[in-house]
Protein backbone atom coordinates (compact mmCIF):
# COMPACT_ATOMS: atom_id res chain seq x y z
CA UNK A 1 0.00 0.00 0.00
CA UNK A 2 2.75 2.54 0.79
CA UNK A 3 4.28 1.39 -2.75
CA UNK A 4 1.67 2.29 -4.50
CA UNK A 5 0.61 5.65 -2.61
CA UNK A 6 3.76 6.30 -3.66
CA UNK A 7 3.50 5.46 -7.10
CA UNK A 8 0.30 7.95 -7.02
CA UNK A 9 2.01 10.66 -5.83
CA UNK A 10 4.74 10.64 -8.21
CA UNK A 11 2.48 10.30 -11.41
CA UNK A 12 0.31 13.48 -9.76
CA UNK A 13 3.39 15.44 -9.30
CA UNK A 14 4.22 14.76 -12.77
CA UNK A 15 1.67 15.99 -14.74
CA UNK A 16 1.42 19.66 -13.62
CA UNK A 17 4.88 20.06 -14.76
CA UNK A 18 4.22 18.31 -17.99
CA UNK A 19 1.28 20.95 -18.15
CA UNK A 20 3.21 23.66 -17.16
CA UNK A 21 6.07 22.54 -19.58
CA UNK A 22 3.41 22.83 -22.31
CA UNK A 23 1.68 25.58 -21.42
CA UNK A 24 5.49 27.67 -20.99
CA UNK A 25 6.11 26.16 -24.96
CA UNK A 26 2.83 27.73 -26.13
CA UNK A 27 3.38 31.09 -24.57
CA UNK A 28 6.65 31.14 -26.35
CA UNK A 29 5.36 30.20 -30.06
CA UNK A 30 2.81 32.89 -29.83
CA UNK A 31 5.62 35.48 -28.91
CA UNK A 32 8.30 34.51 -31.58
CA UNK A 33 5.00 34.42 -33.84
CA UNK A 34 4.37 37.53 -33.11
CA UNK A 35 7.87 39.26 -33.23
CA UNK A 36 8.91 37.66 -36.19
CA UNK A 37 5.48 38.65 -37.99
CA UNK A 38 6.30 42.16 -40.27
CA UNK A 39 3.49 44.22 -40.08
CA UNK A 40 2.91 46.31 -43.44
CA UNK A 41 -1.02 46.02 -42.94
CA UNK A 42 -0.57 48.56 -40.89
CA UNK A 43 1.49 50.46 -42.57
CA UNK A 44 -0.63 50.40 -45.61
CA UNK A 45 -3.41 51.61 -43.83
CA UNK A 46 -1.52 54.61 -42.20
CA UNK A 47 -0.37 55.55 -45.90
CA UNK A 48 -3.74 56.86 -47.44
CA UNK A 49 -4.44 59.89 -45.45
CA UNK A 50 -7.56 61.56 -45.48
CA UNK A 51 -8.07 64.81 -45.67
CA UNK A 52 -11.51 67.08 -44.19
CA UNK A 53 -12.64 70.31 -43.55
CA UNK A 54 -10.70 70.08 -39.97
CA UNK A 55 -7.38 69.47 -41.13
CA UNK A 56 -6.98 70.82 -45.14
CA UNK A 57 -4.72 73.15 -44.08
CA UNK A 58 -2.00 70.20 -43.33
CA UNK A 59 -1.74 70.02 -47.25
CA UNK A 60 -0.52 73.63 -47.72
CA UNK A 61 2.70 72.72 -46.34
CA UNK A 62 5.07 69.55 -47.73
CA UNK A 63 4.13 67.38 -51.44
CA UNK A 64 0.77 65.82 -51.66
CA UNK A 65 -1.05 63.46 -54.21
CA UNK A 66 -4.62 64.13 -53.49
CA UNK A 67 -7.91 62.31 -54.70
CA UNK A 68 -11.49 63.24 -54.70
CA UNK A 69 -13.99 61.12 -54.72
CA UNK A 70 -17.49 59.80 -54.06
CA UNK A 71 -18.56 56.35 -52.74
CA UNK A 72 -21.28 55.96 -55.73
CA UNK A 73 -19.13 57.03 -58.51
CA UNK A 74 -17.52 53.83 -60.63
CA UNK A 75 -14.87 55.80 -62.16
CA UNK A 76 -13.68 56.41 -58.35
CA UNK A 77 -14.28 52.64 -57.19
CA UNK A 78 -12.31 51.22 -59.92
CA UNK A 79 -9.47 54.02 -59.22
CA UNK A 80 -9.43 52.64 -55.06
CA UNK A 81 -6.87 50.11 -55.96
CA UNK A 82 -4.19 51.49 -57.95
CA UNK A 83 -4.63 54.61 -55.54
CA UNK A 84 -3.98 52.34 -52.23
CA UNK A 85 -0.79 50.81 -54.09
CA UNK A 86 0.38 54.26 -55.23
CA UNK A 87 0.06 55.14 -51.42
CA UNK A 88 2.13 52.43 -50.28
CA UNK A 89 4.83 54.16 -52.31
CA UNK A 90 4.44 57.65 -51.08
CA UNK A 91 6.49 57.15 -47.97
CA UNK A 92 9.83 56.16 -49.55
CA UNK A 93 8.99 58.41 -52.25
CA UNK A 94 8.59 61.42 -49.43
CA UNK A 95 5.05 62.37 -50.60
CA UNK A 96 1.87 62.29 -48.88
CA UNK A 97 -0.76 60.20 -50.90
CA UNK A 98 -4.61 61.34 -49.38
CA UNK A 99 -8.16 61.34 -50.17
CA UNK A 100 -11.37 63.56 -50.10
CA UNK A 101 -14.85 62.18 -49.60
CA UNK A 102 -16.65 64.82 -51.47
CA UNK A 103 -20.27 63.37 -50.18
CA UNK A 104 -19.26 64.15 -46.16
CA UNK A 105 -16.79 67.39 -47.08
CA UNK A 106 -18.81 69.51 -49.13
CA UNK A 107 -16.73 72.58 -48.05
CA UNK A 108 -14.03 70.72 -49.72
CA UNK A 109 -15.78 70.10 -52.78
CA UNK A 110 -16.59 74.22 -53.56
CA UNK A 111 -12.83 75.08 -52.57
CA UNK A 112 -11.13 73.27 -54.86
CA UNK A 113 -14.03 73.48 -57.81
CA UNK A 114 -15.13 69.39 -58.10
CA UNK A 115 -16.75 69.33 -61.48
CA UNK A 116 -15.76 65.56 -62.30
CA UNK A 117 -14.90 62.23 -60.31
CA UNK A 118 -12.20 61.53 -59.55
CA UNK A 119 -10.57 64.51 -59.88
CA UNK A 120 -6.80 64.66 -58.69
CA UNK A 121 -4.59 67.85 -57.67
CA UNK A 122 -0.73 67.79 -57.05
CA UNK A 123 0.37 70.00 -53.93
CA UNK A 124 3.81 71.66 -53.95
CA UNK A 125 4.06 73.99 -50.59
CA UNK A 126 0.47 75.46 -51.24
CA UNK A 127 0.80 75.67 -54.77
CA UNK A 128 -1.83 73.79 -56.67
CA UNK A 129 -1.64 71.56 -60.30
CA UNK A 130 -4.37 69.61 -61.48
CA UNK A 131 -3.24 65.96 -62.82
CA UNK A 132 -4.46 65.27 -66.19
CA UNK A 133 -2.34 62.08 -66.76
CA UNK A 134 -3.45 58.65 -66.94
CA UNK A 135 -4.46 57.04 -63.72
CA UNK A 136 -2.14 54.13 -63.23
CA UNK A 137 0.47 53.44 -60.43
CA UNK A 138 3.03 53.98 -62.66
CA UNK A 139 2.41 56.78 -63.90
CA UNK A 140 1.37 58.26 -60.77
CA UNK A 141 5.26 57.28 -59.67
CA UNK A 142 6.40 58.96 -62.41
CA UNK A 143 4.21 62.26 -62.17
CA UNK A 144 6.06 62.40 -58.70
CA UNK A 145 9.45 61.20 -58.70
CA UNK A 146 10.54 62.63 -62.40
CA UNK A 147 8.71 65.71 -61.18
CA UNK A 148 6.95 65.92 -64.16
CA UNK A 149 4.13 68.25 -62.47
CA UNK A 150 6.58 71.05 -63.28
CA UNK A 151 5.44 70.89 -66.36
CA UNK A 152 1.65 71.52 -65.70
CA UNK A 153 0.49 75.17 -65.12
CA UNK A 154 -0.15 75.87 -61.97
CA UNK A 155 -3.66 77.20 -60.28
CA UNK A 156 -4.22 80.90 -60.05
CA UNK A 157 -3.83 82.19 -56.71
CA UNK A 158 -7.18 83.62 -56.89
CA UNK A 159 -8.77 80.28 -57.57
CA UNK A 160 -6.49 78.78 -55.01
CA UNK A 161 -8.39 77.04 -51.92
CA UNK A 162 -7.07 79.90 -49.36
CA UNK A 163 -7.92 82.66 -51.45
CA UNK A 164 -11.28 84.96 -50.61
CA UNK A 165 -13.16 83.90 -53.52
CA UNK A 166 -12.46 79.93 -52.89
CA UNK A 167 -13.38 80.47 -48.87
CA UNK A 168 -16.57 82.18 -50.11
CA UNK A 169 -17.47 79.39 -52.31
CA UNK A 170 -16.74 76.80 -49.55
CA UNK A 171 -19.26 78.36 -47.57
CA UNK A 172 -21.61 78.36 -49.64
CA UNK A 173 -21.67 74.31 -50.84
CA UNK A 174 -21.79 74.17 -47.11
CA UNK A 175 -24.37 76.55 -46.51
CA UNK A 176 -26.21 74.31 -49.74
CA UNK A 177 -25.47 71.08 -47.74
CA UNK A 178 -26.65 72.51 -44.18
CA UNK A 179 -30.32 73.31 -46.06
CA UNK A 180 -30.65 69.49 -47.76
CA UNK A 181 -30.02 68.19 -44.86
CA UNK A 182 -32.58 70.68 -43.13
CA UNK A 183 -34.94 69.38 -46.18
CA UNK A 184 -34.08 65.96 -45.64
CA UNK A 185 -35.12 66.04 -41.83
CA UNK A 186 -38.49 68.29 -42.06
CA UNK A 187 -39.92 65.97 -44.76
CA UNK A 188 -38.75 62.55 -43.63
CA UNK A 189 -38.61 62.94 -39.71
CA UNK A 190 -41.17 65.69 -39.01
CA UNK A 191 -43.50 64.74 -42.04
CA UNK A 192 -43.84 68.04 -43.31
CA UNK A 193 -44.75 67.91 -47.55
CA UNK A 194 -42.32 69.02 -49.62
CA UNK A 195 -43.76 72.02 -51.05
CA UNK A 196 -44.41 72.94 -47.38
CA UNK A 197 -40.63 72.96 -46.64
CA UNK A 198 -40.24 75.13 -49.98
CA UNK A 199 -42.37 78.18 -48.37
CA UNK A 200 -40.35 77.71 -44.81
CA UNK A 201 -36.90 78.01 -47.22
CA UNK A 202 -38.40 81.10 -49.33
CA UNK A 203 -39.54 83.05 -46.25
CA UNK A 204 -36.34 82.24 -44.01
CA UNK A 205 -34.47 83.70 -47.26
CA UNK A 206 -37.06 86.32 -47.38
CA UNK A 207 -36.54 87.82 -43.77
CA UNK A 208 -32.73 86.74 -43.58
CA UNK A 209 -32.12 89.36 -46.82
CA UNK A 210 -34.17 92.33 -45.50
CA UNK A 211 -32.50 91.40 -42.34
CA UNK A 212 -29.07 91.87 -44.01
CA UNK A 213 -30.12 94.24 -46.56
CA UNK A 214 -31.03 96.65 -42.64
CA UNK A 215 -27.37 95.92 -41.39
CA UNK A 216 -25.91 96.90 -44.40
CA UNK A 217 -27.63 100.20 -44.52
CA UNK A 218 -27.15 100.77 -40.77
CA UNK A 219 -23.44 99.90 -41.18
CA UNK A 220 -22.74 101.82 -44.08
CA UNK A 221 -24.28 104.76 -42.21
CA UNK A 222 -22.11 104.41 -39.58
CA UNK A 223 -19.07 104.36 -41.36
CA UNK A 224 -19.90 106.75 -43.91
CA UNK A 225 -22.15 108.90 -42.99
CA UNK A 226 -23.31 111.47 -45.40
CA UNK A 227 -21.78 114.81 -45.19
CA UNK A 228 -24.78 116.81 -45.46
CA UNK A 229 -25.97 115.60 -42.68
CA UNK A 230 -22.78 115.88 -40.79
CA UNK A 231 -21.98 119.21 -41.89
CA UNK A 232 -22.30 121.55 -38.37
CA UNK A 233 -24.07 124.32 -40.39
CA UNK A 234 -26.14 121.69 -42.11
CA UNK A 235 -29.10 123.12 -39.58
CA UNK A 236 -28.45 126.39 -39.56
CA UNK A 237 -28.70 126.44 -43.13
CA UNK A 238 -31.54 124.60 -43.25
CA UNK A 239 -33.26 127.15 -41.45
CA UNK A 240 -32.16 130.06 -43.02
CA UNK A 241 -33.14 128.64 -46.04
CA UNK A 242 -37.23 127.71 -44.49
CA UNK A 243 -36.86 131.57 -43.21
CA UNK A 244 -36.67 132.73 -46.95
CA UNK A 245 -38.85 130.38 -47.95
CA UNK A 246 -41.57 131.85 -45.79
CA UNK A 247 -40.71 135.33 -46.81
CA UNK A 248 -40.66 134.86 -50.62
CA UNK A 249 -44.46 133.11 -49.86
CA UNK A 250 -45.42 136.11 -48.09
CA UNK A 251 -44.57 138.91 -50.87
CA UNK A 252 -45.97 136.42 -53.58
CA UNK A 253 -49.54 136.77 -51.11
CA UNK A 254 -48.88 140.90 -51.08
CA UNK A 255 -48.89 140.65 -54.59
CA UNK A 256 -51.28 138.61 -55.47
CA UNK A 257 -53.92 140.99 -52.63
CA UNK A 258 -52.19 143.90 -54.80
CA UNK A 259 -53.14 142.49 -58.21
CA UNK A 260 -56.75 141.80 -57.08
CA UNK A 261 -57.02 145.21 -55.65
CA UNK A 262 -55.61 146.71 -58.24
CA UNK A 263 -58.18 144.15 -60.90
CA UNK A 264 -61.54 145.41 -58.79
CA UNK A 265 -60.38 149.12 -59.41
CA UNK A 266 -60.03 148.89 -62.89
CA UNK A 267 -63.25 147.44 -63.09
CA UNK A 268 -65.05 150.29 -60.88
CA UNK A 269 -63.42 152.79 -63.08
CA UNK A 270 -64.83 150.63 -66.15
CA UNK A 271 -68.45 150.27 -64.91
CA UNK A 272 -68.55 154.15 -63.94
CA UNK A 273 -67.35 154.98 -67.56
CA UNK A 274 -70.14 152.93 -68.65
CA UNK A 275 -72.62 154.85 -66.98
CA UNK A 276 -71.20 158.36 -68.36
CA UNK A 277 -71.05 157.01 -71.85
CA UNK A 278 -75.04 156.94 -72.03
CA UNK A 279 -75.16 160.51 -73.03
CA UNK A 280 -72.59 163.47 -74.46
CA UNK A 281 -73.00 165.28 -71.19
CA UNK A 282 -72.36 162.23 -69.14
CA UNK A 283 -75.79 161.87 -67.98
CA UNK A 284 -77.25 158.48 -67.59
CA UNK A 285 -79.90 158.13 -70.61
CA UNK A 286 -83.41 157.57 -69.50
CA UNK A 287 -85.08 153.49 -69.55
CA UNK A 288 -85.76 152.52 -73.20
CA UNK A 289 -83.78 154.94 -75.37
CA UNK A 290 -80.35 153.46 -74.60
CA UNK A 291 -77.97 152.46 -77.76
CA UNK A 292 -76.09 149.48 -77.98
CA UNK A 293 -72.07 149.94 -78.21
CA UNK A 294 -71.96 149.70 -82.49
CA UNK A 295 -74.59 152.91 -82.60
CA UNK A 296 -72.88 154.46 -79.56
CA UNK A 297 -69.84 154.05 -81.62
CA UNK A 298 -70.75 155.66 -84.47
CA UNK A 299 -72.44 158.52 -82.87
CA UNK A 300 -69.38 159.31 -81.10
CA UNK A 301 -67.19 159.30 -84.21
CA UNK A 302 -69.85 161.09 -86.59
CA UNK A 303 -70.24 163.98 -84.02
CA UNK A 304 -66.55 164.10 -84.09
CA UNK A 305 -66.50 164.44 -88.32
CA UNK A 306 -68.45 167.11 -87.96
CA UNK A 307 -66.53 169.18 -85.47
CA UNK A 308 -64.23 168.86 -87.81
CA UNK A 309 -65.24 170.23 -91.02
CA UNK A 310 -66.33 173.29 -88.76
CA UNK A 311 -62.89 174.12 -87.83
CA UNK A 312 -62.12 173.41 -91.35
CA UNK A 313 -64.77 175.93 -92.84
Amino acid sequence: MAGLLAGRSSSSAMFPLTRRTTHRSWICCVFLAMCLTPLPASAKRDSLREVTDENWEEILSGEWMIEFYAPWCPACQQLQPVWKEFADWGEDMGVNIAKVDVTDQPGLSGRFIITSLPTIYHCKDGVFRKYQGARTKDDFLSFVDEQKWQAVEPVSSWLGPSSILMNSMSALFKLSMFIRRCHNYMTEQLGIPVWGSYVIFGLATLFSGLALGLLLVFIADFVFPSRRFSSPDYYQKKQSLQQARLLQQQEDEHEADGEEDDDEEEDEQEDVWRRRRGSPEGRPEPKGHGFSDEALRKRVVGNRDDEDDEEDT
